[in-house]
């Protein structure tokens, strides 16, 4: 036993002895000559310039609604919007009660909508909540078409969309963000979002529609059409066409408020009895995603072409206001490194103070920028495009840096270097402000889609032709082949 106990000690140590304990050609041991490698790291300048946006795609989870002063600029922006109203397939047989159980009635027996109001949502504001504001709700004549790609330059009064003939609905309402005639208690749960506060504007005028046939209320009209017409509320499109083309919403009176509107409203009350009982009851239509609704955005853009002419800076401006455009050093970045992989390349962009203190109050930065190749600028909104880390990048703003960062654009600097001479600006990138929506439940969210910021931001960076600060560089990290 003990012989074999001292051969089975000579083996272990015979193969212990044999293991070298140098590991530092254990990558290239396994690694053909041919596909080693080594890292190179490089710094480029940028240069960047401010451009006018013009208008934009207004395609957004919410509307805008009012007037306010840029403090930047010394002008006024000012904002209508127009929406339709969603009717799902299966709501086309339950919108109304039946015809018979309606108790509201006129005298000819014929049934009727008590009253109806449209009720605009708010979201949140930008200004004085308790700025006094007016607005006009208009019907419109012919609806929007929902395949058109509708920009916030497009004013619907002018496209002759707006329906004025005697008997249309026109109704005024003078509003404020915060309703002092509620209970404090209300309002209160307007601030922690368990409620939304909101505008309620009456439609309950004699209405008169385009065969001439008058009605105590634009609500009546409804509910008659829904009664005479079924096959008009089968789905959406009918509806629209037939039935109710949807309403323009425009400021006309007052400045230093503009709201965001969550979705509006069309409420129509009527009674009904059931078993010998009577009820009250009401018809609700929505403007949800699914529907056209589209901001008008109007401004003087000679504030504008000013702040585009500095060249000490550049900036980043909503609504439709300013882009920064970004001239990539596409050739130097590749010169010498043509058959090597960049396997990163970041760059940031640094946000400047504001020129004056009323625009350090009153304008936030925007809180998430696109880097984008310049000639998708406009189709990447208009196909519904994401991020997608090849041409389009996401940036958020960091706050304690004050810095939007792009990690690795190192996708971007090679499609581009491929499109070289097809384009002029394909050296080119924009950045732009934009808003991020999400879906979901309340726990867990994802991104549904971008869309163009709609608020009123603005931020400077530097940058620019003469720019007097640091330039921007760009840090790019080589896989060399040797």
């Amino acid at each position: 036993m003990r012989n074999w106990i001292m051969v089975g000690i000579a083996l272990l140590t015979a193969a212990i002895s044999s293991c070298s304990e140098d590991t530092s050609t254990l990558g290239y041991s396994l690694t053909s000559d041919v596909d080693r490698f080594t890292t190179e790291t490089d710094t480029f300048d940028i240069t960047t310039r401010s451009i006018a946006a013009g208008s934009v795609l207004s395609r957004n989870a919410y509307s805008y609604l009012g007037r306010i002063k840029d403090p930047e600029t010394g002008t006024y922006i000012k904002c209508d919007y127009t929406t339709q109203f969603s009717l799902l397939e299966s709501e086309a047989t339950s919108l109304f009660r039946d015809k018979d159980a309606v108790v509201s009635r006129d005298a000819n027996n014929e049934p009727i909508v008590d009253s109806c109001y449209v009720h605009i949502l708010i979201n949140t504001f930008q200004g004085d909540s308790l700025t006094a504001m007016k607005l006009a709700l208009m019907e419109l004549d012919t609806p929007m078409k929902s395949t058109d790609a509708i920009y916030t330059d497009f004013d619907p009064e002018t496209a002759g969309l707006v329906r004025t003939a005697a008997g249309a609905v026109k109704s005024e309402k003078v509003y404020a963000a915060s309703d002092l005639t509620v209970s404090d208690s209300l309002r209160n749960t307007y601030r922690t979002r368990k409620n939304y506060a909101y505008v309620k504007v009456p439609l309950n005028k004699e209405y008169i529609d385009k065969e001439g046939k008058k009605y105590n209320n634009y609500g009546t009209y409804i509910m008659r059409k829904y009664y005479e017409s079924p096959a008009f509320f089968k789905n959406f499109n009918s509806f629209t066409r037939n039935v109710c083309p949807g309403f323009y919403i425009k400021s006309v009176d007052g400045q230093g408020l503009i709201i965001e509107v969550a979705f509006t409203q069309f409420n129509m009350y009527y009674r009904y009895k059931s078993n010998e009982s009577v009820y009250n009851t009401q018809c609700t239509l929505n403007s949800t995603d699914e529907v056209l609704k589209a901001t008008h955005i109007s401004y003087n853009h000679s504030g504008i072409d000013k702040l585009v002419s500095i060249d000490t800076c550049t900036y980043l401006k909503t609504p439709a206001g300013i882009y920064t455009e970004v001239t990539l050093p596409i050739d130097d970045i590749k010169k010498g490194h043509e058959n090597d992989t960049i396997t990163s390349a970041k760059v940031t962009f640094t946000r400047m103070r504001p020129r004056s203190k009323d625009s350090e109050v009153v304008l936030e930065e925007p809180t998430r920028v696109l880097l984008i190749e310049k000639d998708s600028l406009y189709s990447f909104f208009e196909d519904n495009g994401t991020p997608d880390n090849m041409k389009a990048y996401l940036a958020t703003y960091n706050s304690t840096q004050k810095t939007y960062s792009f990690n690795n654009i190192s996708y971007l600097i090679n499609r581009m270097y491929a499109r070289k001479g097809k384009s002029e600006n394909w050296n080119k990138a924009v950045l732009i402000p934009v808003e991020v929506q999400t879906s979901g439940t309340t726990t867990t969210s994802t991104s549904s889609g971008i869309a163009n910021e709609m608020n009123v931001n603005s931020v400077r960076l530097v940058g620019g032709a003469n720019n007097r600060h640091a330039p921007i560089r760009m840090s790019v990290i080589y896989n060399v082949n040797k």
